[in-house]
């Protein structure tokens, strides 16, 4: 199949909107995040006007990603708890659950397994980490391009997976033949577009290679092990069926000892036992 050039198309792809092939929940998230100045209000008025959307994100922040020790009942409870930056991020992994199952079955129980996982290792770095929620939103959305790159072109995205598990290669080396660019990318390029600040935006653009991060090294590190330890734990399908050695400096730059990485599995796997149905529906 010949290979794609993506980048001669990043206008049309960070103009999620007027994609056809992007549902209208999502069209409708992307509308209202990336405006330039957004107030939690607003966000809590436009969850409430939608009965379904305001199950779904009581249902997520009350799940183990989270961690609240109590109940949340209300969406502008959840929202001041959370802040702006990870409500912006809760939406849109939201938005995309039918679209994951959809396109790539386990999609979404591997990005919700590296949120969860992604939140308990920050917790470990709080002298290196500000927020770990706004942690977690990256892991949550670290593989958002490949649902845009699947709804786009879907048969090329197809042949990168099966590339991939018939050569033992990572889907982001697949992805660099046939479309010129990676999901991460793509995720780069959205994440920017919905003003996400740049401890999100690196942590999503280079899980795949922490080493290019400049602004946060720390946090890109963190959501790279997370994407890993799922991965090797076998918790739902990021689109192939390898798993990448870890970066040796990004292991260091955490300074997790073998104690360390043995609790963050447990609190996965209590994640697991605490959310045995990890979908929105």
């Amino acid at each position: 199949m010949p290979s794609l050039d993506i980048r001669k198309s990043r206008n049309r792809i960070e103009n999620i909107n007027a994609l056809p092939t992007v549902p209208g929940t999502l069209k409708r998230i992307s509308g209202i995040i990336e405006k330039p100045r957004l107030a939690l209000e607003e966000i809590s008025r436009f969850v409430a006007g939608d009965p379904a959307l305001t199950s779904r994100v009581l249902k997520m922040v009350n799940s183990a990603v989270y961690g609240f020790p109590g109940r949340i009942s209300s969406v502008p409870h959840a929202i001041m708890l959370l802040g702006l930056n990870v409500v912006k991020g809760l939406l849109l992994g939201i938005s995309v659950f039918d679209i994951m199952q959809k396109v790539m079955g386990g999609l979404w129980e591997h990005s919700v397994a590296c949120a969860v996982v992604s939140r308990s290792i920050a917790e470990k770095m709080k002298a290196k980490v500000k927020d770990p929620e706004e942690v977690s939103v990256s892991g949550l959305l670290h593989d958002m391009g490949k649902v845009i790159l699947m709804l786009e072109y879907q048969e090329q995205y197809q042949e990168a997976m099966r590339a991939a598990e018939s050569r033992g290669l990572p889907i982001s080396r697949t992805e660099k033949e046939i479309f010129q660019e990676t999901h991460a990318a793509v995720g780069m390029w959205l994440s920017r577009k919905w003003r996400f600040p740049e401890n999100l935006v690196e942590a999503m653009a280079y899980h795949h290679d922490p080493s290019l991060a400049k602004a946060a090294p720390v946090e890109t590190a963190v959501v790279h092990l997370a994407d890993i330890l799922v991965r090797a734990r076998g918790i739902g399908f990021a689109g192939d069926p390898f798993v990448p050695a870890v970066d040796p400096a990004a292991y260091d730059l955490l300074g997790l000892s073998d104690g360390d990485i043995r609790e963050v599995l447990a609190a996965l796997e209590k994640s697991i036992e605490q959310d045995t149905d990890l979908s929105l529906s």
